[in-house]
């Protein structure tokens, strides 16, 4: 699967980005008195996005085979030379929420739910939808829902925790979970009152892509949520088998790879997280975060699916040990592999001002692989810090500007929780240690 991340060059420097910014608000600012649209059991809410970040230390063009993944070694040719340095690139981003709700009487109610987000006016994964689904909702029974939805794994990681202290996409988009089914099943509890707190669980199975019959894919994740107080706490655990190999949070779960005629050329692999958050509002004003995540990967061996004209096609590995690397690794087999990383941070609410800052940790991999391509990804790390400052003009419109840093442990391929050698703050860590981004950010959401 080719993985798309949210960044595109804009080629014209920050201050035309920024500029764009104020014009987009200023056509915001003509839909301010605009709301939810409702009408009778329908509604229509949603947001747009639009940000401009400038990096001192990106290198968009270094690798010679830009399609490459990470776990392909022909993706380690850098381009000699390659103009490296401040790099300025932006994304714009909407995303719809179409639902319906239906009372049924007795305490029964039902619902329906469509969504769909696009970047750059293209949908963000192609073919995939983010929700299309229906619930049925009991206050004493709890809900059952089927259809296409988010997983927790990515979606609370991403919002609200990762994004209240400018982390949404480094958190919710890394380690080994998975954003998006296709075909799920959920159901949730209804709220228990527990220890003076308020306790809801929940369970959600998934088949993936159901046309593979020999690595039939299967995704399991349980839900805990806990308030108290002032408290939250939410305990996650994904565990799924024949998924797509990788290290992007936020891709769909379907199968190996997007053709089930490979599934006879491959073998079974799987992947799992466990995973806890919790914030804390100490003060009115003040609100803390913290987060734990741990990672496996079982591995992937790599093999050709299909032979062209135009060149071999691959399946989706991961972690591999390559004959061209060990001469013992016959068939280019893949090794399992776990990692912690965490998060801490906080957020100051004055007014309409919120001033945050974010610290995370994507930390050394544990593998037996022989191979040291893969002792380089295993043995590096990577500590992202973030500072911020949001003003809400309120209707639904916020600007904000985000100071982010990076800093690797060593010069080599990206840590086992990165999707890319380039995934955050644009730095590669084969080519530098350190990199650093300004983001300005404008959001609309109605």
């Amino acid at each position: 699967m080719n993985l798309s991340f949210p960044k595109r060059p804009a080629g014209s420097g920050l201050r035309r980005s920024a500029a764009r910014l104020v014009v987009l608000g200023a056509g915001l600012f003509t839909a301010l008195a605009a709301s939810a649209l409702d009408y009778g059991p329908f509604s229509l809410v949603g947001f747009a996005k639009y940000d401009a970040t400038l990096s001192n230390n990106a290198c968009p063009n270094c690798q010679l085979y830009p399609g490459a993944s990470k776990d392909e070694p022909w993706g380690d040719t850098l381009v000699p030379g390659a103009p490296y340095g401040r790099q300025t690139a932006s994304i714009e981003q909407e995303q719809l929420w179409a639902g319906a709700h239906f009372d049924l009487g007795h305490g029964f109610e039902l619902d329906g739910l469509m969504s769909q987000r696009w970047q750059f006016g293209k949908a963000a994964f192609p073919g995939f939808l983010f929700e299309r689904n229906v619930s049925v909702h009991h206050e004493e029974y709890g809900s059952l829902e089927i259809g296409a939805m988010t997983t927790r794994g990515w979606s609370l990681a991403d919002y609200p925790f990762g994004t209240e202290i400018g982390l949404s996409y480094a958190w919710g988009s890394s380690g080994a979970g998975y954003g998006l089914l296709t075909g799920a099943l959920r159901y949730t509890s209804r709220v228990f009152d527990v220890a003076g707190g308020d306790l809801v669980l929940e369970a959600t199975y998934d088949r993936g892509n159901t046309a593979f019959k020999i690595h039939k894919p299967s995704f399991s994740e349980y839900w805990l949520q806990y308030h108290h107080g002032d408290l939250q706490f939410d305990g996650i655990v994904q565990n799924t088998r024949n998924g797509t190999p990788l290290a992007f949070a936020q891709s769909p779960f379907t199968g190996l790879t997007p053709f089930p005629a490979d599934d006879a050329k491959l073998g079974g692999s799987g992947q799992s997280i466990v995973m806890a958050m919790a914030r804390w509002r100490v003060t009115t004003p003040l609100q803390l975060y913290a987060g734990l995540r741990r990672n496996r990967w079982s591995g992937a061996y790599a093999v050709i699916t299909q032979y062209q004209a135009s060149g071999s096609i691959w399946n989706d590995m991961f972690n591999v040990c390559w004959n061209s690397d060990v001469a013992s690794c016959a068939n280019n087999p893949g090794y399992a592999a776990t990692s912690t990383d965490w998060i801490v941070g906080g957020r100051y609410t004055t007014g309409p001002w919120s001033f945050y800052s974010g610290m995370m940790m994507l930390g050394k991999a544990s593998t037996a692989n022989p191979s040291p391509r893969a002792q380089s990804s295993a043995n590096n790390w990577a500590l992202l810090n973030t500072l911020g400052a949001e003003y809400d003009f309120g209707h639904g419109f916020k600007v904000s500007a985000t100071a982010a840093t990076i800093h690797f442990g060593q010069i080599g391929r990206s840590p086992m929780s990165m999707a890319a050698n380039s995934q955050f703050v644009a730095a590669d860590s084969r080519v530098t240690r350190n990199g650093n981004s300004l983001t300005l950010e404008a959001v609309f959401a109605f």
